[in-house]
């Protein structure tokens, strides 16, 4: 886990190598004799009696997979999909108290699923074939300072999981659960050290179904895809506190759901995820899968929602990402940092700035996500916004320093 404090720290959204990456992390973190794994007898072992080299060769049989357009059922989509070997909760915010002092904030937890065998559970209360992780983290950005932390465990005697109706998602005390008969409203609670979060998020606009009526395809491989639908704009407040100190706040969320047993292609390495928040009443949401060669996947794909809800789906052809600077990491690592985004067909010419230039998260995983400014044009005029980026895949995966 981070220190309290420190400046720096994790997250995402983790198909491929990546999830499989997180994988090894748990099993070396959570599991003792009580979880029954495969063996995997290879040479290139990660602390704790994990190989990493096996586990990133996995395949993915016996689990289901995001191969179809699907009927959504809610509430029970809102709760665990344990036959897909992953999925999470991700929600980020972007907050601020009555003087005008602003916040960001995210917090994510994920399941993952070790094996698709119901009977490499063992019979140990300890025993699972689930695991969870979460990530929260705060964005001062009044002082520049970024503060994450992460946790990991199994889900066995309460120590961690995911209960469909009411919606909870939990780990150790660190909590997103609905409050009353739907999902929202939602009660968010964590606490790191001196840093925590009590808050409530109200219901906004209506649910969005992302890529092909919910089915996300990652890349052409029929299966790697992902069940993918987001509330893009949900009213939030309640208390952040920083430091010891406590900081009453109200502002917008942003809450993604997604689950899949999916793989990035072998000529993918990652992925830059917008999601924006407009002051005209429009919401904006873009990833850009990137190739090794540097070139954008041509099924980068994103979304626009209008004032009332209404959708306008964005192929990679209908947005233009230009990078303007970059960042250096302390730990390694270059990342873009600054952006201009353009979608024609919206009127839209805006420019992206960091909040605060370092807000990566070095923890199981090494990756930017952090709170954005927007300001630009649009067809009506002037128009500005906040949002969160999400950047994966330019820098090693191994603990920062």
């Amino acid at each position: 886990m981070s220190a309290p404090g420190r400046k720096y720290e994790t997250k995402t959204w983790a198909p491929g190598p990546w999830l499989l990456l997180v994988v090894v992390v748990i099993g070396v973190a959570v599991f003792r004799a009580d979880w029954r794994a495969p063996e995997v007898p290879v040479e290139g072992e990660a602390p704790g009696g994990v190989k990493l080299a096996d586990v990133l060769s996995q395949d993915s049989a016996g689990f289901a997979r995001a191969e179809r357009i699907r009927a959504f059922d809610f509430p029970e989509d809102h709760g665990p999909h344990p036959d897909f070997r992953s999925e999470w909760w991700y929600l980020t915010a972007n907050v601020a108290s009555p003087s005008g002092r602003r916040f960001g904030l995210q917090l994510t937890f994920f399941r993952f699923a070790l094996s698709s065998d119901p009977a490499s559970k063992g019979v140990s209360a300890w025993s699972t074939r689930q695991v969870y992780m979460a990530h929260f983290a705060l964005s001062d950005i009044q002082n520049g300072k970024f503060y994450s932390a992460e946790r990991f465990d199994r889900s066995a005697v309460g120590l961690a999981g995911a209960e469909t109706f009411p919606l909870r998602v939990w780990l150790h005390d660190w909590a997103m659960e609905s409050v009353g008969n739907d999902i929202f409203p939602m009660r968010l609670t964590a606490k790191d050290g001196a840093n925590a979060i009590d808050l409530l998020v109200s219901a906004g606009k209506p649910l969005v179904l992302q890529g092909d009526r919910g089915l996300s395809q990652k890349s052409a491989e029929p299966g790697n895809a992902s069940y993918y639908y987001s509330f893009t704009r949900l009213p939030i407040a309640g208390t952040v506190r920083v430091d010891g100190i406590d900081h009453p706040v109200s502002g917008l969320a942003w809450l993604d759901r997604e689950w899949s047993t999916s793989a990035l292609a072998a000529d993918q390495v990652g992925w830059d995820w917008f999601a924006l928040q407009l002051d005209d009443g429009r919401d904006f949401m873009y990833y850009q899968l990137r190739r090794k060669d540097g070139s954008a996947d041509p099924l980068s794909a994103g979304v626009v929602v209008d004032v009332g809800g209404k959708t306008q789906t964005l192929a990679a052809s209908d947005v233009r990402l230009e990078t303007l600077g970059l960042w250096q990491s302390p730990a390694g690592g270059d990342y873009p940092s600054g952006w201009r985004l353009q979608v024609p067909t919206q009127g839209l010419d805006i420019k992206l700035t960091p909040a605060i230039a370092d807000q990566e998260h070095r923890g199981a995983l090494r990756y930017w996500e952090g709170a954005v400014e927007v300001e630009g044009t649009s067809v009506a005029g002037a128009v500005g916004g906040r949002g969160y980026v999400e950047l994966t895949g330019y820098a090693d995966a191994t603990p920062g320093k």
